[in-house]
Formats: structure tokens, sequence, C-alpha cells
């Protein structure tokens, strides 16, 4: 399966997914996240025919934008399927800055909504 690398720019996050290990980290404030976040889906629905055993994934984002947090909860949906087909057992680490209390609620509110194991973990800033 091919990788997927998107360079982050100072509006829209990294994106490293190569088999089992995802990321997404830095800002996510696109012009249009559907049309950002549309390459994301389209691996992660090839991905989900032929998924490795464990899948990763790790979030570490400075700030998102409302659309985002929408196509962000839909990554986690196509996540959520795959585990649902037994394919891969998969788990997001959501990481926030030790001081972004809000960052920190927003990865408990998608733990809530997505039936995905998470952990929360703080980082120290620098």
């Amino acid at each position: 399966m091919n990788s997927l690398h998107i360079p982050g720019t100072a509006k829209t996050p990294a994106v490293d997914f190569t088999d089992g290990a995802l990321e997404i980290s830095g800002k996510s404030i696109p012009e249009n996240s559907i049309e950002f976040y549309q390459p994301l889906y389209d691996w992660l629905d090839q991905y989900g025919q032929q998924a490795a055993k464990s899948t990763i994934l790790k979030v570490r984002l400075e700030y998102f934008n409302t659309s985002s947090s929408k196509c962000l909860l839909d990554v986690f949906r196509k996540l959520e399927a795959i585990q649902k087909s037994g394919k891969s057992q998969v788990s997001v680490t959501w990481m926030y800055e030790e001081e972004d209390e809000d960052m920190m609620e927003a990865g408990e509110d998608y733990c809530e909504i997505v039936g995905l194991p998470f952990t929360i973990e703080k980082i120290k800033e620098g």
C-alpha cells in the first residue's frame, strides 16, 4: 500500500500515513476542509481493504477550525469502520500541549463520540 505524505503549511496539517502508522500534526484551518481531507478519506478507504493488524493514529494539532473538526470526525469514523471489520486493532493517541485545555477537551470529546480506544497525552511545550 502506498503511503500518503502531505507537507504541513501555515493553514494545513502535515499528514504522514503509512501502513499501520498514521499521523496528523500542525494547524488545520484550510480554506476548504473537505477538499484538503478528501485524500485522507480516499487513502483510508483503500487501507481498510488490507489494513495492518495494528493501526495507530497520532493527532498532534495546535489548532483546528470548526469545519476541520467535522473532517477529523470523519477520519475517526473511517478508522472505526476498519476496526469493526476486524481487519485491524485501531487506537488513537491525541496529543496536546500541557497549557492547552481546549485541545485536551477536544480529544476527550472525540473519545466520547467515537468507538475507538483513545489515549489523551499531555506533551511539554517547547
